[in-house]
């Protein structure tokens, strides 16, 4: 939550829930759990959300991980597979991420993944940078087959 306008209560935490629950239902996609494969613990998540950035609608690779997590690699795995599940499964052409200019272990993760900076916009009152990939830029990762 370090680069969230405000750190959730009970009650944000029980919206930011039905928002997700929302979204499985009326887009058929959302913010997934990671846990390891060595145990059954979460560890975070990562997903796609529609998101408006600037006035454009786009699917927004979103993560968010446990600070003890941080250098494993699962941000990165997890935001490469759902990149590949937004342009292979639902037919995206673009992917963004908005990241807080400060934010910068998860601007090394877009990065690595081979978005580039698009832009600089405000977002819910706070600066944000637009990292985007377009469907022809992606190299899916080996092993993955869509879901349909």
């Amino acid at each position: 939550m370090q680069y969230y306008p405000k750190t959730f209560n009970r009650s944000d935490a029980v919206q930011w829930v039905e928002r997700n629950l929302r979204r499985y239902r009326d887009d058929g996609y959302g913010l997934f759990a990671v846990t390891p494969k060595e145990d059954e613990g979460l560890i975070g998540d990562c997903g796609i959300v529609r998101q408006s950035a600037g006035g454009e609608v786009a699917m927004e690779v979103g993560y968010h991980f446990r600070r003890d997590q941080w250098g494993n690699g699962y941000a990165t795995e997890a935001a490469r597979a759902c990149m590949a599940l937004a342009f292979d499964t639902f037919g995206s052409g673009k992917v963004i991420s908005l990241i807080r200019p400060e934010n910068t272990p998860s601007r090394r993760v877009a990065e690595r993944n081979g978005m580039k900076l698009e832009r600089q916009l405000v977002h819910y009152g706070l600066p944000h940078l637009v990292y985007a990939m377009k469907r022809e830029e992606f190299d899916s990762p080996q092993g993955l087959k869509p879901l349909r």
